[in-house]
């Protein structure tokens, strides 16, 4: 009481600054004796709570979060991806429609996606709250991301086999004189790239050394699991689980060491890189400038399929991640410094890379061509390969390994993530239970990832690969566009962030967000299809029963969108155009709909949804 009294005194001199800085709490704490103790503490507007009251955790520090984001961003892909795509579309005029597709499809839909789940405080489906007929593609990206974790785990664990394999004096992929070599292996290096009928101990070792390929005739002759890469995916299974178990909390702190190790090591590579003879002429390639290939149409597409995957949208990662900050943080300036390192990130690597295969080229006296290839076969093969070549090579085989390692396990912690606080937002029973659902979870991934570690894994690898997160997740973040912003509403998505960060989004993002990025994410759907090939590795060719699994899986993640628009649509009470209203309208807001107080759908269905979409707001009406 006489704590009470105090800071009523003094609560004139300085309430102007508290107003500002912080508000004091005063609590009764217990009463014992007679006497009342009270606790004080000072509560500062820190944004975490919504303004709807909900409590939530939020990251420890900013920058946790901001390297979770990069760490996921920026993976595998951008060092065996977007190199190889620069040299084969015309070097430095590849980054012309490559920044263009980032400037009004990439950086837009990342924003969109920090965004919302920084609003919405809420997973990858319970952001739909506020248009509930588009929750399906909640599930269809939490689906995505649980299938690309079946495959994705699996070259995390190749990496650490080849990294427990570089403690040695000799590195096992020099010579042909091995168990698993075969008589084809060769190691003249000056004639072995131009004789198809050879193949490198690098090659031999990959396939046949680490993965027993030889010992499968194909995707319907699998064999057991190789205990060897299984007890490799088991220990990357226990460090996901250890890093996600208490949330944002530990993975936080573990993104301090994955999301920074790969520049480190990727700036001692390319330190030892440019010293090697014909590094200089594999950069100069890389980076040599081709404005006729801009004229391939093939050039824009591939440059558009790399913008759609490399920032990592429609996975839900983004929307997971945001939603664990504070209120009024700067998700803005959060996207535009995001996506541009991982772009940056892309381009850099590409020095590392190429200074390596400028290299291999001169020591085999080939083309750049007959070495410069993307895809596991770089990271696993060719790397590997001129590594061995280096005095040291088992130093730096470690350290590159390392580094794959880092690259892949926050990105993998990233994807993980979104299913857990995707499916933990949407069953609130299973907050109390976060340790064992998270285990639950990465048991199932591990379970069903044995089939990628056996004699005929690299199969079933591939149709994971080339099904899993390819035209599905292109429709699942065009759907995710056209909710926002033909249906929620772009004037409305403004608004949100405006009281999040204090100023409205620009002219510029409100149209890319209306008109452009769907109509360039239409686009790519449509591109998707056109262009799609059967899936193959190397020479094998899978049986049309493999592909037509494969389309399974894809669909099966697309078929949620419509699916549960039927269920919601079914389950909603009133008539047709009431259940529209309660359908397109945000939860928070049903209690105006049971008054009337929403546009009345009195024309047909397709007129009603064009008004909808067009105001994307409650309108009251009369009569």
């Amino acid at each position: 009481y006489i704590l009470l009294c105090i800071f009523q005194l003094i609560q004139p001199h300085f309430g102007f600054y508290l107003a500002k800085q912080n508000t004091v709490e005063l609590v009764l704490v217990k009463e014992q004796n007679g006497v009342q103790f009270t606790s004080s503490a000072l509560v500062s507007p820190s944004g975490q709570t919504h303004p709807s009251g909900e409590e939530r955790e939020t990251w420890g520090k900013k920058i946790d979060f901001l390297l979770s984001v990069i760490g996921f961003a920026v993976d595998l892909a951008n060092v065996w991806r977007f190199p190889y795509l620069c040299y084969k579309n015309g070097g430095g005029a590849f980054l012309v429609p490559y920044l263009f597709f980032m400037v009004i499809a990439g950086m837009p839909l990342f924003y969109m996606e920090l965004a919302l789940g920084q609003y919405n405080r809420e997973g990858a489906a319970g952001v739909w709250k506020i248009c509930p007929l588009f929750k399906g593609v909640g599930f269809t990206v939490i689906l995505i991301s649980l299938y690309v974790g079946f495959y994705y785990n699996v070259i995390i664990a190749w990496a650490l086999f080849y990294l427990f394999s570089s403690f040695s004096g000799e590195l096992p992929w020099i010579h042909c004189n091995n168990t698993w070599n075969s008589p084809n292996c060769s190691d003249l290096n000056s004639t072995l790239l131009n004789d198809t009928y050879k193949t490198t101990p690098a090659l031999e070792y990959f396939e046949r050394g680490v993965l027993h390929l030889h010992e499968s005739s194909g995707i319907d002759d699998l064999g057991l699991p190789r205990w060897q890469l299984t007890s490799c995916l088991a220990v990357v299974i226990v460090v996901l689980y250890f890093s996600l178990w208490k949330g944002v909390k530990t993975s936080g702190k573990v993104v301090w060491i994955t999301a920074t190790m790969p520049y480190v090591v990727l700036t001692v590579l390319l330190l030892r890189g440019v010293t090697l003879p014909g590094a200089i002429d594999g950069i100069k390639a890389y980076l040599s400038v081709d404005f006729l290939r801009l004229c391939d149409a093939q050039v824009w597409i591939e440059a558009a399929t790399q913008i759609c995957f490399s920032l990592g949208v429609g996975f839900g990662v983004l929307i997971a991640f945001s939603s664990y900050n504070k209120f009024s943080n700067n998700c803005y300036r959060d996207a535009i410094i995001t996506s541009s390192i991982n772009s940056l990130t892309s381009f850099f690597s590409g020095f590392v890379i190429f200074s390596f295969l400028g290299y291999m080229s001169h020591k085999h006296n080939v083309a750049l061509d007959k070495v410069a290839t993307d895809g596991p076969g770089l990271v696993f093969i060719i790397y590997p390969e001129a590594i061995a070549t280096l005095p040291g090579s088992s130093v730096w085989a470690v350290i590159f390994f390392i580094m794959l390692l880092t690259l892949g396990i926050d990105s993998a912690m990233g994807g993980m993530e979104s299913v857990i606080t995707g499916l933990i937002d949407e069953f609130k029973f299973l907050h109390k239970h976060r340790e064992l659902f998270t285990l639950f979870i990465v048991v199932s991934t591990f379970l069903i990832s044995l089939s990628c570690v056996t004699n005929g894994g690299i199969y079933v690898f591939t149709l994971l690969d080339h099904f899993a997160a390819g035209t599905s997740i292109l429709f699942g973040v065009l759907i995710e566009a056209i909710g926002i912003a033909w249906f929620y509403g772009v004037d409305r998505f403004s608004d949100d962030i405006q009281e999040m960060i204090g100023q409205r989004p620009g002219l510029y993002w409100r149209l890319c967000w209306k008109f452009v990025s769907p109509c360039f994410l239409l686009f790519m759907v449509v591109v998707s299809f056109a262009t799609f090939n059967p899936p193959k590795y190397g020479s094998y060719y899978f049986p049309t029963w493999a592909t037509m699994v494969g389309w399974c899986l894809s669909i099966s993640s697309m078929i949620m969108v419509p699916l549960y628009a039927f269920y919601k649509f079914c389950s909603l009470p009133g008539s047709f155009c009431d259940k529209l209203a309660y359908a397109i309208t945000p939860e928070t807001e049903h209690h105006l709909v049971e008054r009337g107080e929403v546009r009345q759908f009195t024309v047909s269905v397709m007129a009603a949804f064009m008004c909808t979409a067009e105001q994307g707001r409650l309108h009251k009406f009369h009569g």
